[in-house]
Order: structure tokens, then sequence, then C-alpha cells
């Protein structure tokens, strides 16, 4: 498959069980149907289980976070 910016060959990786097609080139990620979905799926922590509370806006852990959940994914 060609890139639709550059024409470059896409070259395909698989991150975290999701195949996703980029540009060497010009760095373009290209998904299929579905596949934005499993990455938003995986980069949302889980529930945690068994609080009897709710936790209110002090009870909330503080972590700052450097980047977008696609830093952690694409580290091309």
């Amino acid at each position: 498959m060609q890139c639709p910016v550059d024409g470059t060959t896409l070259v395909m990786t698989d991150r975290q069980g999701v195949e996703i097609d980029y540009c060497p080139q010009c760095r373009g990620v290209w998904l299929d149907r579905g596949e934005l979905d499993k990455i938003i799926e995986r980069s949302v922590p889980a529930a945690p289980q068994g609080r009897a509370a709710p936790m209110d806006d002090y009870d909330r852990p503080r972590k700052k976070r450097s980047g977008s959940f696609l830093d952690d994914i694409f580290d091309f």
C-alpha cells in the first residue's frame, strides 16, 4: 500500500496487538476500521475493584503524564 501523502510504501507493524500502517518518510499513521477503538480500549486503565466509597477529588492520586497515550504505542 502506498502513502497517500508522499507515495512511499507503507510499513505494517504490530503495537499492543493492533496492526498499524505507517509511513517511514512523513511518519503518517493509518488505521483500519476498528483499530482506533482497540487502541482506546487498551489505553484506559481498569477501574479499581473492591472500593466501598467513591473517590472524591482529594482522594484521587495525582499523576502527571508526560505525553498522550499515543506516545506509549508509537515509538518510531
